[in-house]
């Protein structure tokens, strides 16, 4: 776009292209609602996968600073994304079921964004029907995943990541690996370290993920309840067959693996330990 002296804050931001996109199907006053929040999502998602795609060429590239400030952002929309929900349970059952007709076969559940989101974070086991008629879906399954960037990102840091590990078919999904598992159990080892930040700045993002599910999941039970959902979805067993499965799996893991320090670090200045006065006049 060429600089332009008459530039408008709305021509700037195509605002007649983006408030004309909402066109409900019924008169039902919380059918706008519904449509701006699910619209509103969807721009978050393109943001999530822009900010993912750059947060993975700095993770390979071996950029703490950098991973660790995209990570944080990521992790603050998701934060925006669950939100939103807030607002979203604002409408009641009978003021869904006023317009839900409307929306026949359409469901969340369809949300190509969000595929390739779950595709990132390395989820490979969609139905090939929807890979079939999804091509940014297909690249992204075949594409290393941000765990495997972090892999990577530790290798280039200095940290022995086994070759097997690095050298992975990406294609696949990730397994659980022992040996990566000792190499994250080192890196957190030194817990005021880049790397260190690094990896809890993505186990943010993985929790955050998982926030989201878990409100999605009690939205949908307090909005349907056990209804089947739109399009025919599972609705909320769906949802809840999807909790509690982390992307990153090591990350959560090597938490039940560390143990505690074997040595305590004690006052250099040769003062007492905070505290050890007050005991002293209490004797």
């Amino acid at each position: 776009m060429a600089d332009s002296p008459t530039m408008t804050y709305g021509g700037y931001l195509r605002l007649d292209r983006l408030l004309s996109c909402q066109e409900p199907e019924t008169d039902a006053h919380d059918e706008l609602l519904f449509v701006i929040i699910h619209q509103v999502y969807e721009l978050w998602f393109k943001q999530i996968l822009h900010e993912a795609a750059l947060l993975q060429r700095r993770l390979e590239a071996g950029g703490s600073a950098g991973a660790l400030h995209t990570a944080r952002r990521i992790a603050k929309i998701l934060k925006t994304v669950v939100g939103q929900l807030d607002v979203l349970e604002t409408m009641t059952p009978r003021q869904f079921a006023a317009f839900r007709h409307a929306l026949g076969t359409s469901s969340g559940f369809q949300s190509d964004q969000f595929r390739e989101i779950e595709a990132v974070l390395g989820r490979r086991g969609f139905p090939a029907s929807v890979l079939r008629g999804d091509e940014r879906l297909r690249e992204a399954v075949s594409r290393p995943t941000m765990f495997d960037s972090l892999l990577r990102y530790l290798a280039v840091q200095g940290h022995p990541v086994p070759r097997e590990a690095l050298e992975r078919d990406t294609s696949q999904p990730w397994e659980p690996d022992a040996g990566v598992q000792k190499v994250l159990l080192a890196v957190y080892a030194d817990e005021n370290g880049p790397a260190a930040e690094v990896c809890e700045a993505l186990v943010d993002v993985d929790e955050g993920v998982q926030e989201w599910r878990y409100r999605h999941l009690k939205m949908v039970e307090r909005t349907i309840g056990a209804k089947i959902g739109t399009g025919g979805s599972a609705g909320a067993d769906y949802l809840r067959a999807t909790l509690f499965a982390p992307a990153f799996p090591d990350l959560w893991e090597v938490r039940s693996q560390t143990e505690q320090p074997t040595t305590t670090e004690q006052p250099t200045t040769g003062e007492e330990p905070a505290g050890g006065q007050e005991r002293g006049d209490g004797g």
